[in-house]
């Protein structure tokens, strides 16, 4: 029985390895090498010397204004060092590119620089503990749920990978100040702002339940998946617009509905319904999860013909980490339905965007036509492309396997 087990737990590690060397295929993936240079070009350019922390634009701007933060005050003061949603979006981008690799280097890289400079937000002279939106060297600064929602996200996904305990503790301690973020008002629901409890946003709802869907697949803990659901049911009936299945951005306490559409809202709604498929098996949330795919596809991407003639759906010039958001929605679609033509349509947008967004620093802007040039680039725009080609490099070695 020994040599039995034995000849397993070998046979088991050599899958592994399979599925992660360079030599599994005769050709290069070429989205994992544009994923890795890229993530070199963004520590060049962003990186501080003698700190795991990052600058917010290329080039340093000490004078840079935060329009996505609470308060004027915090907004309007120098930031020596990006925010914490800006440098969340490294966590990431490496934790993907670990995924798509399985390189040492990238969990050495994670754990001795991301999480490292991560915990120069983190703030436990508040109850509970959570991470704060700038960095603990200077004044005190507003906590966010989104934010610590996508990093709760990102530990749950590094567990995954590699079933070490402590990214869990992580994940399931940031659970606990979410939980400070709800109440009975709206009749649930989190709100956006620890220090600004005027509304409640999808963005923190919709990340929210796949939160905890996630937490719910590692630990089997029926309290999550509850939570995960009445999230999902929450936004759903007080943000989707009925009329396309896409979702607002915001309710406020007195009931007024903010109405701008963004990619990364709809799609976290689009991931959460398959998760709930998936950990379920009750099929209307794989039904709901392609209506969403459908108008996400209809109303972010517009028809585009290239100057050489050629034409397919190029994504609306926007916030490219929105989209990188959206990308995990049509993803966790495609593992169940198997429908190529939205990852298609990502994979073309990623080739062009190479070869007109790109500039010669290797940073992108956020027009993948090219048509307008940026002076100053965002870290989250860089982490936001690392992630997307490093995603679609798993897609693409999984169906190179496939048809081996």
């Amino acid at each position: 029985m020994k040599t039995i087990h034995l000849l397993l737990i070998v046979l088991f590690i050599s899958l592994v390895l399979q599925s992660c060397t360079k030599s599994e295929v005769s050709q290069p993936n070429v989205n994992l090498e544009r994923a890795q240079t890229t993530l070199d070009s963004l520590y060049v350019h962003y990186g501080v010397p003698g700190s795991a922390l990052l600058r917010e634009t290329c080039p340093f701007d000490t004078a840079y204004s935060a329009t996505y933060l609470a308060s004027e005050p915090q907004s309007s003061a120098p930031n020596s060092y990006s925010y914490l949603w800006p440098y969340s979006g490294t966590f990431s981008a490496v934790n993907v590119l670990l995924e798509a690799t399985c390189d040492k280097q990238y969990k050495t890289l994670l754990d001795n620089k991301v999480l490292k400079g991560l915990e120069e937000y983190y703030d436990c002279m508040r109850t509970p503990c959570g991470y704060a939106s700038y960095v603990n060297s200077a004044p005190q600064s507003d906590r966010f749920y989104d934010d610590n929602v996508w990093l709760g996200i990102d530990f749950t996904d590094i567990y995954l990978q590699t079933k070490e305990k402590k990214y869990l503790q992580k994940a399931e301690e940031i659970w606990q100040f979410i939980l400070s973020g709800t109440d009975d008002q709206l009749g649930g629901g989190i709100y956006w702002c620890e220090q600004k409890k005027g509304g409640k946003n999808t963005c923190s709802n919709a990340p929210g339940s796949v939160y905890a869907l996630k937490l719910f697949e590692v630990t089997g803990d029926v309290n999550y998946l509850h939570s995960g659901k009445s999230l999902y049911e929450w936004t759903e009936r007080n943000l989707k617009d009925t009329t396309d299945c896409l979702y607002y951005d915001n309710i406020k306490l007195d009931g007024r509905i903010g109405k701008a559409k963004y990619a990364y809202n709809s799609g976290q709604m689009m991931q959460a319904a398959a998760l709930l498929c998936k950990l379920t098996g009750e099929k209307a949330y794989l039904a709901e999860a392609q209506r969403i795919a459908a108008s996400c596809y209809n109303f972010f991407f517009d028809s585009f013909t290239t100057p050489e003639g050629e034409s397919f759906r190029l994504l609306r010039k926007g916030d490219i980490w929105f989209t990188a958001v959206m990308l995990r929605g049509f993803i966790e679609l495609y593992q169940q339905d198997r429908n190529p033509v939205y990852l298609d349509a990502f994979r073309k947008n990623l080739e062009y965007a190479w070869t007109h967004s790109r500039g010669t620093d290797g940073l992108f802007g956020t027009d993948w036509k090219g048509e307008n040039g940026e002076n100053k680039k965002w870290l989250l725009t860089q982490a936001a492309m690392v992630e997307m080609y490093a995603r679609m490099a798993i897609i693409d070695r999984k169906l190179i396997l496939s048809n081996k």
